[in-house]
């Protein structure tokens, strides 16, 4: 194959191409001095925030170990209420440090256990398997606007100003969490919407989304998924993001023509 040295201007818009939303002169800055949390800034009430939600990840690990293992009919109950008692355990860390971001992106994640990543649709059911497969559809629509809600106030606490901006790693991992988390919602839901009505409050963007929508939102958060750490979920950016991959077909087209056949990009 034909070598191609290409200008930095050239490989900045390839770069594009592969991460929508990239910029040569952006980066994620950490500082492992500053405070793990920004709105938990004393120590002692740090470790405290911490030590209970260990707590309530080391009962969300032995659900899922008990549950994997269990043959009894009532597994699914039996875990269903075992999160549903997390779920109050993270009530009750997020009313009295309601800041801390870490807590509300974790239950975020119980409510994508319980409900699955189709929750924002009439019909939740399909692979892989909700733990509550037929619920309530108040309980469900109530749940969907909780898990966005939370998953946005964890982005919104710890975004940095701009990119220049450092903050501390465990900052950088809710963030790359939250976002990727997001971006999972938003592509079962695009994937899933051409045969199953939308079912999310009147009162957020959502419920006017169409696929593209939902697929490029996606798209988006995998790409700052990745920019905060996540490296699959930066792979997977542009690969659902339709605005993208066109553009990508277009630009790779040009550059054969300008450097041959053999360009491969």
């Amino acid at each position: 194959m034909t070598h191609v040295n290409l200008s930095t201007r050239d490989a900045n818009v390839l770069e594009k191409i592969k991460d929508p939303e990239s910029n040569p002169a952006a980066g994620v800055l950490t500082d492992d001095s500053l405070p793990r949390d920004p709105h938990v800034i004393d120590l002692s009430d740090y470790d405290k925030v911490v030590t209970r939600e260990r707590a309530v990840i080391q009962k969300i690990q032995a659900i899922e170990a008990q549950f994997s293992e269990s043959q009894s009919q009532d597994a699914s109950d039996t875990a269903i209420q075992g999160y549903k008692q997390c779920l109050v355990d993270f009530d009750a860390l997020i009313s009295e440090f309601p800041n801390y971001a870490s807590a509300r992106n974790n239950r975020a994640q119980i409510m994508r256990r319980l409900y699955g990543d189709a929750m924002l649709l009439e019909i939740t059911t399909g692979m892989p398997l909700p733990l509550v497969e037929q619920p309530d559809a108040a309980e469900k629509k109530a749940a969907a606007g909780r898990t966005l809600a939370d998953l946005e106030k964890s982005i919104s606490l710890l975004s940095p100003a701009t990119f220049s901006t450092p903050i501390s790693p465990q900052a950088a991992r809710t963030l790359s969490m939250a976002y990727t988390q997001r971006a999972a919602i938003y592509l079962r839901t695009s994937k899933l919407l051409s045969d199953r009505p939308l079912d999310v409050n009147g009162d957020r963007a959502e419920a006017q989304w169409t696929r593209v929508d939902f697929e490029q939102a996606a798209s988006h958060d995998l790409a700052y998924g990745g920019r905060f750490g996540n490296q699959i979920a930066k792979g997977l950016a542009v690969s659902v993001n339709p605005t993208a991959k066109l553009c990508g077909q277009i630009v790779r087209e040009a550059m054969k023509k300008e450097y041959g056949p053999s360009f491969d990009a």
